[in-house]
């Protein structure tokens, strides 16, 4: 990982060499292609003034302390997005705690106390709609009347629209993923979602069945998940990237209703106990169904797993697997 953290298991502040800072503010969940168009600028300004790129970003996701009820499932957790962010050319990432305190404060006191005193910005670049601060007080004319008077930039960064017009983010992403768009949702983030978890040992019902899984643990409740059903799912771990297949959700034909991530892996064996896998979402194959019996459901599975071939094949040729620009209309 190349970029730097501060806060939150990083460095404690900025070190002394870092004069000034492109300094850029949100919440950056999912690190969609807007968020991704927004580091590029930051960058693209940081280079050109030669100061250092930092992305404040908070923790937990503000509506968790602002109005719990309204909180939405998070597209990534707080590791998957400083994996996401160390992909980038930032040089910090700054991690604050969102609090009941710092909803609360100011805009011109969070401008004076985190971003000029903490973190010594020179220039800020905030999305068109974007507020933070009090009641989101904080917009970009506010900003603007603030760096007049303190010295420093304010630059609103235009949105990236999809083919329809509409803003790509996270909203958009979430609502692709309830309606198990995932052509969509993997466009409007430029890449296939995925879950990031721990292999954890399961009752070796699959083994049994002929069909071994991997018990995939995800260490958030928060994490948005798709509509409950089987997948095909590119897996990523220490061994290696392997293609395969999951079934999200219960296990109907022996009585469970209980959430799993259960990923069967084409042409793979051995032990995966403890290791972290991303899975990345490619293809919905079917619902989850509860069969007769145990042969019925391996007749199943034998389908699902050509099934789940043939959607990884025609991925892979497509290139859709590394994302596109193009992003189709809803048909939710």
């Amino acid at each position: 990982m190349s970029v730097r953290i501060v806060g939150s298991g990083g460095e404690t502040e900025l070190p002394a060499d870092v004069e000034a800072t492109v300094v850029t503010v949100g919440t950056f969940d999912g690190v969609h292609c807007g968020h991704r168009d927004v580091v590029s600028r930051l960058v693209a300004h940081a280079r050109a003034s030669r100061h250092a790129t930092l992305l404040v970003t908070f923790e937990p996701h503000p509506l968790e302390i602002i109005n719990p009820a309204a909180a939405p499932g998070l597209l990534t957790t707080r590791d998957e997005k400083l994996a996401l962010l160390a992909r980038t050319a930032l040089d910090w990432v700054a991690i604050v705690p969102f609090t009941p305190a710092l909803a609360q404060l100011p805009a011109a006191e969070f401008v004076d106390a985190i971003l000029l005193g903490r973190f010594r910005m020179a220039e800020l670049l905030i999305g068109h709609d974007h507020g933070f601060g009090r009641g989101r007080e904080g917009d970009i004319t506010l900003l603007r009347t603030l760096g007049a008077s303190r010295g420093f930039e304010v630059d609103a960064v235009a949105p990236v629209l999809t083919s329809g017009g509409e803003p790509v983010s996270s909203t958009l992403v979430r609502r692709a993923l309830a309606a198990g768009e995932l052509e969509r949702a993997r466009a409007l983030l430029g890449r296939p979602y995925s879950v990031g978890g721990t292999v954890v040992a399961g009752d070796a019902r699959g083994r049994l069945l002929g069909f071994p899984t991997l018990n995939v643990a995800v260490p958030d409740s928060r994490k948005l998940l798709p509509p409950d059903g089987v997948y095909a799912v590119r897996v990523e771990g220490s061994r290696g990237r392997f293609d395969g297949m999951m079934n999200l959700g219960g296990r109907p034909t022996f009585g469970d209703e209980r959430r799993h991530i259960e990923v069967h892996l084409f042409d793979v064996g051995g032990d995966f106990y403890g290791d972290r896998v991303d899975v990345a979402f490619v293809a919905r194959l079917r619902d989850t169904m509860r069969f007769p019996g145990p042969d019925a459901l391996v007749a199943q599975l034998r389908l699902d797993a050509d099934a789940a071939r043939r959607a990884l094949t025609a991925s892979a040729e497509s290139g859709n697997f590394n994302g596109s620009t193009h992003v189709p209309p809803s048909t939710s």
